[in-house]
């Protein structure tokens, strides 16, 4: 008497071993967040976006702001979901901005705009890995 768990012997599985199935495989699991970075960078745009939307609100910045808002949270629906075109826009963005945050600094010598310059740098250099590029649809 054996016991179910046992593994066949190839004599009783006709010559097959243990990792030739011949059924069919199930589909790879797809990991829930593949890019955790594309996460963060999305969300980030997500509350520039909103910022943006108060700031014209509170009159501190002018209307025409809105493209920038409305740039921004569509980058950032996109990332989530892996889209090719919404990384090139987030791309723009974080690049763009990077380089206003360090023209601020260097004019108005603004010590948060020399980190915020950084911050976005940082995403640029992450945004531009192979890895991440392979990943996108």
């Amino acid at each position: 008497m054996t016991d179910s768990n046992d593994a066949k012997r190839p004599s009783e599985s006709g010559g097959q071993g243990p990792d030739q199935d011949s059924g069919p495989q199930p589909p790879p699991k797809r990991e829930l967040l593949p890019l955790p970075g594309l996460a963060a960078i999305a969300l980030y745009l997500l509350v520039l976006g909103g910022v943006i939307i108060l700031g014209v609100a509170g009159r501190h910045y002018p209307p025409l702001f809105l493209i920038f808002s409305v740039c921004f949270l569509t980058a950032s629906a996109g990332l989530m979901l892996l889209l090719r075109w919404a990384w090139a826009l987030a791309l723009a963005a974080v690049l763009s901005l990077a380089c206003y945050n360090f023209w601020l600094f260097s004019s108005l010598r603004i010590g948060p705009s020399l980190v915020q310059g950084l911050l976005n740098l940082v995403f640029f250099l992450y945004m531009i890995r192979t890895e991440v590029r392979a990943k996108l649809r």
